[in-house]
């Protein structure tokens, strides 16, 4: 790994395996060979270890075959392959949000399906399962139109969306899921569907929201938005200001108009190479802005932060759309982490002045980053074609970056002001693996059960956070 990741990694092995994965016979895997176009690797093979190399290295799969997909053909067989055998399969573009690693079994490497099209008319952009956001923002701002990216321009664009979506532009046009228009996707008997709001309507509802457990999605059609900039940016202050910039950006986000979509994160970042010198080794407060309106306005609107006091750093500014990655400047490096959330119900002053004492100047907090995002606006409001997308009823997300080994201490301190749920995206780690059930409401959950059960009975799809088929 290079040296200048922000913190060491960790090894895996100690996680254990969780069942007894069937093997593959010699004649099995004769079968599957003359069926693929991609590549078929096998542990102790240094290919292998190259592929199985995701962002995020808290834990790693260790399949018993990898299929290294160029088409959906070559998925359409890794399934069947895996069906036959009654292997679980599980599939991995970037792997920024690994859950419980895969112990045997079929994992589909999908980074190779990266293509990417726009259609600047429709407004309408199609990607394979491999393409990442940074490819459909370069070629949408080409045309003055924009995704419903996330913050890092690195994540796959499935996996992402699948999971709901939570991004820059979120309070304006809602969550990424909201917006798709078509799926294709491998489903357990091996048959490659299309899915839309006339097509499979129900597997349609449940894959927008309920993300990886129905399936192998090999290309995704989604909306594209007249976005061509932005007045965004971070604002940086000193550790010892956190009180009063939380108590400020609380304040400040009760009146905001829904073209305003911002976050705070406490940091706690390490003094290494990869963190920007001013940020390392020290408390910071990181304030995010990304308002899709003028830059006198925005100017306007962010004026109370800036009055806080001397900023470490000042980045907001009015900036192409195709800029949006300077936001949050998250990381780019691979790195070990565990994400965990829970969505919060009101951020009243008792529960500003409660995460303060957990996560403030003066707390013993082991977290690299303990992040508010502010939710409402339209992503508080059902999609116009109904998915399984929750926490409409959310008021902020709350979540946490912990290094390895780290406890979850804040989150589980302020649980008492959740709504009960958690965000599906903002979940990583092998202590996550069970907390899709946590991520709905129990008539929605319910409801992914049986569509699950209806489409994967023998739950092969079950690395990552996977629903359970139910009646």
């Amino acid at each position: 790994m290079a040296e200048n990741l922000w913190i060491p990694s960790v090894s895996d092995e100690r996680i254990p395996s969780a069942e007894r994965i069937p093997s593959a016979s010699d004649e099995a895997v004769d079968w599957l060979v003359p069926r693929l176009l991609g590549e078929l690797l096998f542990p102790g093979e240094p290919a292998y270890e190259r592929e199985l190399a995701g962002f995020n290295v808290i834990a790693q799969h260790r399949p018993s075959l990898i299929v290294a997909a160029v088409t959906a053909g070559d998925v359409r067989a890794a399934v069947e392959f895996a069906a036959r055998l009654d292997m679980p399969i599980g599939v991995q573009a970037t792997g920024h949000g690994i859950a419980a690693p895969a112990r045997g079994g079929v994992l589909v490497s999908t980074r190779r399906m990266n293509a990417v099209a726009v259609d600047p008319i429709a407004r309408i952009a199609r990607v394979e399962a491999g393409a990442q956001w940074h490819q459909v923002i370069a070629s949408a701002g080409f045309h003055g139109l924009a995704p419903l990216n996330g913050s890092s321009p690195l994540v796959g664009v499935v996996g992402y969306t699948l999971g709901g979506g939570l991004g820059p532009l979120g309070r304006l046009y809602g969550y990424a899921a909201d917006h798709v228009t078509r799926i294709e996707i491998v489903t357990a008997d091996g048959v490659l569907r299309t899915v839309s709001a006339t097509e499979h309507g129900d597997l349609f509802w449940a894959l927008r929201g309920g993300k990886g457990s129905f399936g192998i999605v090999t290309a995704l059609e989604f909306e594209l938005v007249p976005v061509r900039r932005l007045y965004g940016g971070g604002l940086y202050f000193p550790g010892e200001l956190a009180p009063e910039v939380l108590r400020t950006w609380r304040e400040w986000t009760r009146e905001l108009p829904e073209a305003m979509t911002s976050s705070l994160a406490l940091l706690r970042l390490p003094d290494v190479p990869a963190v920007p010198e001013f940020l390392r080794g020290r408390l910071a407060v990181h304030v995010r802005i990304a308002f899709a309106g003028s830059e006198e306005h925005g100017e306007r609107l962010v004026r109370p932060l800036r009055a806080i006091g001397p900023a470490l750093a000042d980045s907001v500014r009015d900036m192409p759309y195709t800029d949006v990655a300077r936001i949050h400047e998250d990381p780019t490096e691979p790195m070990p982490y565990h994400e965990r959330n829970i969505v919060l119900r009101d951020l009243d002053p008792v529960a500003v002045e409660e995460l303060l004492a957990l996560a403030g100047p003066e707390a013993d907090c082991a977290d690299l980053m303990v992040e508010l995002r502010q939710l409402g606006g339209a992503l508080s409001r059902p999609a116009d074609v109904p998915n399984a997308v929750g926490n409409r009823d959310g008021a902020f997300t709350l979540s946490t970056l912990s290094p390895p080994g780290a406890p979850d201490q804040v989150v589980r301190a302020m649980a008492p002001r959740g709504t009960g749920r958690r965000y599906l995206n903002f979940l990583a780690g092998p202590d996550t693996a069970r907390a899709a059930v946590e991520c709905f409401d129990a008539p929605t959950y319910a409801r992914l059960a049986r569509v699950k059960a209806g489409y994967d009975p023998r739950n092969l799809f079950r690395v990552g956070h996977t629903v359970v088929p139910g009646k």
